[in-house]
């Protein structure tokens, strides 16, 4: 009986508080303006040719609820959110029904988003799975229902969603899907257009009719199952010939959505623009986007990887003389995941790392000839600890390298001795000097890639090596306007040297190593599987750990950074590692195709000699193989140089 007291007690008062926190919501909201829903999202984006490449809510034709086929409204409510009229927002049985299948299946199978809930979403909000974007979400939900009726809100949902191929709002897609007015849509043709807006890219029956006609089946199921209709009425309805009338635009890009995101995020960074001005009002956002680029980085991402692979990428081409991007994927399939790996993402960079480490070499005096020997080396330092790094396998040349024999073969044990000669705090300040801004530890194996970097912070600090010394900012927004034209913001490109650029000559012609056939020797150079394809002459830099894979490589007007990897971090299969490459590869030749070279012009004070490349020793008539290197005036290699082991012997013994 005492139980029951107190908990009848403990009853009442979450009642209590329940209640007061309920009557304080309901003051508070009916004291705060009626949220705003009409100019929601009507924002512009631009490309680099000011053609119009994404209008949100700008290319809605609205229609009147009443003037929307009762199909439509039927088949939206019972696939999307059956308990719709019942709920105030958040369906709570639905909620903790997808949650439970959710923790028994050990994954996220499962939503349970009301229409209201991705009426916010689609009005306010990015994509980003994160704590504050759901409750953002969930407070925009709360002001959207206590503001709007619910035929309020089914009518915004139904004139906003994306239905596909640019097609945003029923009426614009019961006209461009088969080119009849949304009140006059049959039960065939309003269950094949509900189903589209879960994936537009694959449900799309312009795109693939099997699985949209799949999709209709669940469509027309959910009506049966909840005696909206028969069963009879759901086979003729299935059984029915679509006329379609719309085509598939053959520059329709389904990686898009990545690059709109990356722009929406830059956009929230720029102080000059009211969070409120974004949220409410019309923009014209200029972007750097280059559809042309998009297009091949979007086709050599799908023509290499496998459709049922569920590894991931993440890509951006960019001019690396201002830092503007042309083209950017965040992910494999936008529709299947929204993360942005481009620029949410950091992951260990792997022997990408190297070429930081290799310009401060260049900076202290090394030159490309420098030489250590390629041996199995431990490291012992005085605090009794040691330091065995491997090259990749294990393989070792057991003789004196020059440096861009190492940056050829990626070699471990050269870029540590290089490190530990320096001084830990060299590559540490090279790259920041570059942009870097990510922690980077004063370990010996820093060069190597152990700490994670982001893709956009790694192609900045690579656009320094391309544009022969200025530091850029990876940027995607040229200007913004407001809609009656006024300039908001305008991108300005400060030019800031912080590197020298005959070093970086230098250091750019080292990097055609990774594939030039006339580096073979005890190993093979990283990229050499590649070099038959290569028809023009880029710097490259390849980066490989248990779980990423990296390239990133340029000329003077292009820069492409790809990686390929596990969100879960699940070990790179064998095969998995070609994935990067390839699409490195494809991009920069898609992107060249027709066009000539553009590299680099030789500096007044290089002096270019003649050399035997693994050694980096001058050529003799002896040698088979003799390869021209660059060098600062002066500082020319001969035969009498040290293998730079002695020196550094003496340098790790203090």
């Amino acid at each position: 009986m005492k139980f029951f007291k107190s908990f009848g007690k403990l009853l009442l008062l979450v009642i209590g508080i329940y209640l007061i926190f309920r009557g304080g919501l309901f003051i508070y909201l009916k004291s705060t303006p009626t949220l705003e829903i009409g100019d929601a999202n009507n924002i512009l984006l631009y490309d680099s040719n000011k053609k119009l490449f994404f209008q949100g809510n700008e290319s809605k034709q609205w229609v009147s609820l009443k003037n929307i086929s009762q199909y439509v409204k039927d088949a939206t409510i019972y696939t999307e959110d059956k308990h719709f009229y019942q709920h105030n927002g958040f369906d709570y049985l639905r909620i903790a029904k997808a949650s439970m299948i959710n923790i028994s299946q050990g994954k996220t199978t499962q939503g349970a988003s009301t229409i209201t809930q991705q009426y916010a979403k689609n009005l306010f909000l990015d994509f980003d799975k994160t704590w504050k974007r759901k409750w953002e979400e969930m407070w925009y939900t709360i002001r959207i229902e206590n503001d709007y009726s619910k035929d309020e809100i089914l009518e915004g949902y139904l004139n906003t969603i994306n239905y596909g191929h640019g097609m945003y709002g029923i009426e614009n897609a019961a006209q461009f899907y088969f080119n009849k007015s949304a009140q006059d849509l049959s039960l065939a043709e309003a269950s094949m257009i509900t189903g589209i807006p879960k994936s537009p890219s694959n449900y799309s029956p312009l795109v693939d009719f099997e699985t949209a006609k799949k999709r209709q089946n669940l469509v027309l199921s959910a009506l049966v199952q909840n005696n909206i209709i028969t069963e009879e009425e759901k086979e003729k309805a299935y059984n029915e010939e679509l006329n379609l009338v719309g085509k598939k635009d053959e520059q329709e890009l389904s990686t898009v959505m990545y690059y709109h995101d990356a722009v929406m995020k830059e956009l929230e960074k720029i102080d000059s623009i009211p969070r409120s001005l974004i949220d409410t009002k019309g923009l014209k956002i200029y972007t750097t986007l280059d559809l042309n680029a998009q297009t091949i980085l979007e086709n050599s991402i799908k023509d290499t990887i496998p459709t049922t692979s569920t590894v991931q990428v993440a890509s951006v081409m960019m001019n690396p003389k201002n830092g503007a991007i042309l083209a950017l994927i965040g992910g494999k399939n936008y529709n299947e995941s929204s993360y942005n790996r481009a620029i949410d993402s950091k992951r260990q960079v792997g022997s990408t790392m190297k070429p930081y480490l290799y310009y401060a070499a260049l900076e202290n005096g090394f030159t490309s000839s420098t030489s250590f020997t390629s041996e199995k080396t431990t490291f012992n330092f005085s605090n009794n600890q040691s330091y065995t790094p491997n090259n990749y396998n294990d393989t070792y040349g057991n003789k004196p390298i020059s440096m861009a024999t190492a940056i050829a073969y990626s070699e471990n044990i050269y870029a540590v001795k290089t490190h530990l000669f320096l001084g830990e705090d060299a590559l540490i300040n090279i790259a920041r000097r570059v942009g870097i801004t990510s922690k980077l530890e004063k370990i010996p194996s820093l060069p190597l890639g152990t700490n994670e970097i982001g893709l956009l912070e790694m192609a900045g600090g690579y656009s320094s090596f391309a544009n022969l010394g200025y530091q850029v900012t990876p940027h995607l927004i040229k200007k913004v306007e407001d809609k009656e034209g006024n300039v908001l913001y305008e991108y300005k490109n400060p030019k800031k040297v912080v590197l020298n650029k005959s070093l970086c000559f230098i250091l750019n012609n080292m990097l055609t190593a990774t594939y030039d056939k006339d580096y073979i020797d005890y190993n093979y150079p990283t990229a050499i599987g590649i070099a038959p394809k290569i028809t023009h002459k880029y710097a490259l830099k390849t980066g490989t750990t248990e779980t990423d894979n990296w390239n990133i490589g340029f000329n003077s007007k292009l820069l492409t950074a790809v990686w390929v990897g596990y969100d879960d971090n699940t070990p790179l299969k064998p095969s998995e590692y070609k994935y990067s490459q390839n699409i490195w590869l494809n991009s920069m030749e898609g992107y060249f195709k027709d066009k000539e070279d553009s590299w680099y012009e030789v500096p007044e004070n290089i002096s270019t000699v003649l050399v035997e490349p693994i050694s980096g020793k001058p050529a003799t008539d002896s040698d088979s193989k003799k390869k021209p290197m660059y060098f600062i005036k002066g500082t020319e290699p001969s035969n009498a140089d040290l293998v730079f082991d002695e020196i550094f012997k003496e340098s790790t013994a203090t």
